[in-house]
C-alpha cells in the first residue's frame, strides 16, 4: 500500500511525514530525488545545461539554482521546458523506489512525499492521496514566521501553488494540521490503523 502525501508550502507536510515514519512507514521523497537529478554527472543536468546554456552551472559543475530560477520564474515557457526535462526522470525514480520498497517490504506502508502531486496530475500513481491542510491565513502566517518574509512575499509563494482549498477537494484523506501536534498525531494514528486493518 502506498500513499501520495502532499500539502501546500508551510502546511507541515514534513512534520506529518515524520509521524508516519515513526510508525514504521517507508519514505520516498520527491524533493530529494529532484535534487539528485540535478547533480553533476547526471544526464538530466546535462540536458538542462544543453538547453539553458553553461551559464546555469557554477565553476565546479554544480547547478546555479539562483540563475536557473531567475530564468524559469520570469519566463513561463522556459519553466515548461525545464519541467519537461526533469519531471519524467523524477517520476521514473519515484516509481523505481516504490517498486523496490514493495519487493523488499511488501507489508509496510510507503509514503511518497510529493509537493506538486495534484499540480502534476499524479494521483493515479497512488493507492490514496493524503493532504496536509491548514487554512490559507495560517499558511501565510507560518510562512512569514518561518522564512522571515513580508506578507506580499509570502502571498507570492503561496499563489504560485494550487490553492489549498482546491487540493482539499481532490484529496482522498485530509489531515488538518492547524491544531496541536497531538491533534495531528491522532489523525495520523487513525489513518494508520485504518490502513493497517485494510
Amino acid at each position: 500500500m502506498n500513499i501520495g502525501l502532499t500539502g501546500g508550502i508551510a502546511t507541515g507536510k514534513s512534520t506529518v511525514s515524520s509521524m508516519f515514519l515513526r510508525k514504521g512507514a517507508l519514505l520516498v521523497d520527491a524533493d530529494v530525488i529532484a535534487r539528485e537529478v540535478m547533480l553533476p554527472g547526471h544526464p538530466v543536468l546535462a540536458e538542462v545545461a544543453a538547453h539553458f546554456g553553461s551559464g546555469i552551472l557554477l565553476p565546479d559543475g554544480h547547478l546555479d539554482r539562483k540563475r536557473l530560477g531567475e530564468i524559469v520564474f520570469n519566463e513561463p515557457q522556459e519553466r515548461l521546458v525545464l519541467n519537461g526535462i526533469t519531471h519524467p526522470a523524477i517520476r521514473g525514480e519515484i516509481k523505481r523506489q516504490i517498486e523496490e520498497h514493495e519487493q523488499k517490504s511488501p507489508d509496510r506502508l510507503i509514503v511518497v512525499d510529493i509537493p506538486l502531486l495534484f499540480e502534476s496530475n499524479l494521483q493515479a500513481l497512488y493507492d490514496q492521496t493524503v493532504l496536509v491542510y491548514v487554512p490559507r491565513t495560517l499558511q501565510l502566517d507560518r510562512l512569514m514566521k518561518r522564512d522571515g518574509l513580508s506578507l506580499e512575499q509570502a502571498e507570492s509563494r503561496v499563489n504560485s501553488q494550487m490553492d489549498i482549498e482546491e487540493k482539499k477537494k481532490l484529496a482522498d484523506v485530509v489531515i488538518d494540521n492547524s491544531g496541536s501536534l497531538d491533534d495531528s498525531q491522532s489523525q495520523v494514528d487513525k489513518l494508520w490503523n485504518r490502513m493497517s486493518g485494510r
